[in-house]
């Protein structure tokens, strides 16, 4: 069977979901010094009459560290309500109010008029993320044939690399218009234009079809199936199949899901999202520019290094896609994690050197590519597979509670570790990365080419 436009175009506007949520990510990397100048100075100040225990610059590197992750914090929260609303009222009508809330976020940063309204701001963009990295690339998979899943999932991730690209070329350009004051409110404001795009194209995309068999609506099912590419008999085969896995539990909304039975896949997913954050990524992502400055780069300079950051993600994650499923999410797995632990000691002995520069750049170049080629391109596949239908969404909504929770701890500790060694910090992260190399060569199953009902069979659940 060929690749169906309109089920790759249904995946790129559901991956849109992941653009923004790539580019609410990074686009803070090149605001950090305005917003220590600036909110972060003034809410330091107004606390550090009471607590007068800790110096001001700890408690300055905290309130970053605070206002950066706040935004992690909403998406905490978005991952864990998700999952519930994309069961009742469907993938597509949540993902239309993901894209309103992303809206809202960058239009509210962009105008905000003090910290608290910028953090508040901010926790509204990290409810959309947090929602997005849920639905999109399960919406994704319920909408994909197996011989091609893997690859239309990781659209999603393809599209959250662009949007940290896009984010990090936005602040480039715009910094180098100097624009004074203004500057780091422009480059929140822009993402204003694809948030609504997003909200526009969702209109031209189906429900899911696996959704519908879950309400009762297995004609509607079939018909999304065959405009999707699957021939009349096979579609109704399908809608068959998944009623068959449905059957053996109840509603989705009543099947309980900490339970014995989904034992394996909750393991899993909170194993591969525990590790994607433990390798540093988002601590890289969200102070880019700050690591930078750091190797004694100028600011303009910073930002141009964040670029080439990015275009390395993007370059990477497009190899990933072509190869994740003939070569199946182990083997990629495996090669990240190698590239992990080899460019994360180089890092920190960058800084333990005080040689910095171009070895820094080096590593973080091949720490990138590693996070790209495995990770980055094998997580939301793999999370959105391992869940049968009647829990996948609260399944992929715990992978991404996960994913987050970690994402915030390490983004809001960062700055305080960098305070007293950049070195501390990576070379942290390089033994996470070893423990991430063994839970893949002795726990890590293959799901590559697979149904996603037999996935489940598989797992033991039945």
């Amino acid at each position: 069977m060929k690749l169906n436009r309109y089920l790759f175009f249904s995946a790129l506007v559901a991956a849109l979901g992941g653009l923004l949520f790539g580019f609410d990510t990074a686009v803070i990397s090149g605001t950090t010094d305005w917003l220590r100048e600036g909110f972060v100075a003034q809410i330091t100040t107004a606390l550090a009459p009471h607590l007068t225990w800790v110096s001001a610059e700890r408690l300055g590197s905290f309130m970053q560290g605070f206002t950066v992750a706040s935004a992690l914090l909403g998406t905490i929260v978005g991952a864990v309500a998700v999952g519930k609303p994309a069961d009742r009222y469907g993938r597509r009508e949540v993902l239309f109010a993901l894209a309103v809330l992303f809206l809202i976020t960058s239009v509210g940063c962009a105008l905000a008029w003090s910290w608290a309204s910028f953090v508040i701001f901010r926790f509204i963009g990290g409810l959309a993320v947090g929602g997005a990295s849920v639905v999109s690339p399960m919406y994704i998979a319920e909408i994909s044939p197996a011989r091609y899943r893997g690859r239309l999932v990781a659209i999603t991730q393809f599209n959250i690399v662009l949007g940290i690209l896009l984010a990090y070329f936005s602040n480039y350009l715009i910094g180098s218009l100097n624009l004074g004051p203004a500057t780091c409110r422009w480059m929140f404001g822009v993402m204003a234009l694809p948030s609504a795009a997003f909200f526009a194209l969702l209109f031209f995309t189906p429900q899911s079809p696996r959704w519908l068999v879950a309400q009762k609506r297995p004609e509607e099912a079939v018909d999304v199936l065959v405009r999707c590419g699957e021939e009349p008999a096979a579609a109704q085969a399908m809608v068959r199949e998944i009623q068959e896995s449905l059957a053996s539990g109840s509603e989705p909304a009543a099947e309980p899901f900490f339970c014995r039975k989904y034992l394996k896949p909750i393991l899993l997913a909170v194993a591969i999202a525990m590790f994607n954050q433990l390798s540093g990524i988002n601590a890289v992502i969200y102070y880019t520019m700050h690591i930078f400055k750091m190797a004694g780069y100028d600011s303009v300079d910073a930002l141009w290094q964040s670029v080439i950051i990015g275009f390395t993600n993007l370059v990477f994650t497009m190899a990933a896609m072509t190869v994740i499923d003939r070569f199946g999410r182990r083997k990629l797995m495996l090669v990240g994690s190698v590239g992990y632990i080899l460019s994360l000691l180089v890092a920190a002995y960058s800084f333990y050197s005080g040689t910095g520069g171009k070895l820094l750049l080096g590593a973080l170049v091949v720490f990138i590519a590693s996070h790209a080629f495995g990770q980055g391109a094998v997580i939301w596949v793999f999370i959105s597979e391992i869940f049968p239908n009647r829990v996948r969404a609260r399944g992929q909504a715990l992978g991404s509670f996960t994913h987050w929770i970690m994402a915030a701890l390490i983004s809001w500790t960062f700055p305080l570790i960098a305070d007293v060694s950049g070195g501390h910090a990576f070379l942290f992260y390089a033994l996470c990365m070893v423990g991430q190399l063994l839970w893949v060569i002795l726990v890590m199953p293959e799901t590559k080419g697979i149904t996603l009902e037999e996935i489940q069979h598989r797992l033991g659940i039945h």
